[in-house]
């Protein structure tokens, strides 16, 4: 028997559901154990779906099944942190489960932002029940009132090098936007070749006008709050209080947090675990550039694997790739043929395989 190739799984996080993305279970419903038109799904993800499902007609929300059933995709509905957190979930679980164990070793786990609380879940710090609940829990703390917001902005040039220059420039416009009254603006994630800003309104305001603008950049993410920066301070608080750390468990896949630091099955402290989760990770800039770049360096992995829905995150980790000249990549062409190379012969030799593009998922998919 071969030897199994070594792959370090990236969770999505919010905004990854999209437009495009929607029907997911319908798209991919054999490989869930279903099928491509309306039949029910079977099997271990079929009993995950249904029981989140279940879950959420108890708390009285939309299930699942019908939100990504709906045959229009409604950003008011589908945006929704208490609706696009579940339906995130359930998705890149199925997406997990579809790995072919027999061909691939999971070697470590990470996410961006929301893809924490998944990476924890998927990596064994959360059972079934508690996954639900912290993703349930983070996801809804803002159903009345969302805290502030953010802006995304590219800091990386046409062949997704990383630029000092623009970085600076966003450094200036943070310092000088936080001198002003009523207004508020921080690094909210690090994602590659790009930076994401978090603020209140005047903050957020701000930066929207006094940005440069490049294509279609800066612009407002829709239904996203100031996530990773002292404005959600409280939010903190008040998941402390919802949530026991009775819920967490040392995982059994090393998982790699929004600092890069990464917790091991046999030493992880549960109760830092814990703390960093509804703690540092809600009001600190979340660094998924490092966290890939600790990926890439202290696993060494023959892939790095991106669950679904979707596939947004792929340009990002491409451009961390390039910065590290992973594999004598220097540039977007680089890994654009490196790709494409692959995809010519059924996923060899790639380096980013994503589970959310139906060729690339066959690679990977058991």
């Amino acid at each position: 028997m071969s030897k199994k190739k070594r792959i370090v799984v990236v969770c999505p996080g919010r905004g990854s559901y999209t437009k495009e993305t929607l029907g997911y279970f319908r798209q991919f419903g054999r490989q869930f154990g279903g099928s491509h038109d309306h039949e029910p799904l079977t099997g271990h993800v079929g009993a995950f779906v249904a029981d989140i499902d279940q879950r959420r007609r108890t708390l009285g929300e939309p299930t699942i099944s019908e939100l990504d059933g709906a045959e229009v995709f409604k950003p008011g509905i589908h945006t929704k942190g208490e609706h696009a957190s579940s339906l995130i979930y359930a998705c890149a679980y199925a997406d997990f489960m579809a790995i072919d164990r027999e061909r691939f070793e999971i070697v470590a786990i990470t996410g961006n932002s929301m893809g924490w609380y998944l990476a924890l879940a998927y990596g064994g710090s959360l059972d079934w029940a508690s996954g639900f609940e912290v993703v349930n829990t983070m996801g809804s703390m803002m159903k009345s009132e969302i805290i502030g917001g953010q802006v995304i902005y590219p800091i990386s040039d046409e062949n997704w090098r990383m630029s000092s220059s623009k970085l600076r420039l966003i450094e200036k416009l943070v310092l000088s936007i936080n001198e002003r009254k009523d207004s508020e603006l921080y690094v909210s994630i690090y994602l590659g070749g790009y930076i994401v800003l978090g603020g209140n309104r005047g903050g957020i305001t701000a930066a929207l006008k006094e940005l440069p603008v490049l294509e279609n950049y800066p612009f407002q993410l829709i239904n996203h709050a100031a996530f990773h920066t002292p404005l959600l301070a409280e939010t903190s608080e008040r998941a402390f209080e919802r949530l026991s750390s009775s819920l967490f468990r040392a995982p059994r896949i090393p998982l790699i947090d929004g600092r890069g630091c990464i917790w091991q099955p046999y030493s992880t402290n549960v109760e830092a675990l814990y703390d960093y989760t509804l703690g540092h990770q809600v009001v600190e800039p979340f660094d998924f550039t490092r966290a890939v770049t600790v990926a890439l360096k202290e696993f060494a992995p023959d892939h790095l694997l991106l669950l679904g829905p979707g596939a947004s995150l792929g340009g990002s980790i491409g451009q961390i790739m390039i910065a590290e000249d992973w594999r004598g990549m220097k540039a977007k062409a680089d890994f654009i043929q490196r790709q494409n190379a692959a995809t010519a012969e059924n996923g060899v030799g790639a380096l980013l395989i994503a589970m959310g593009r139906v060729d690339q998922r066959l690679w990977i998919a058991g």
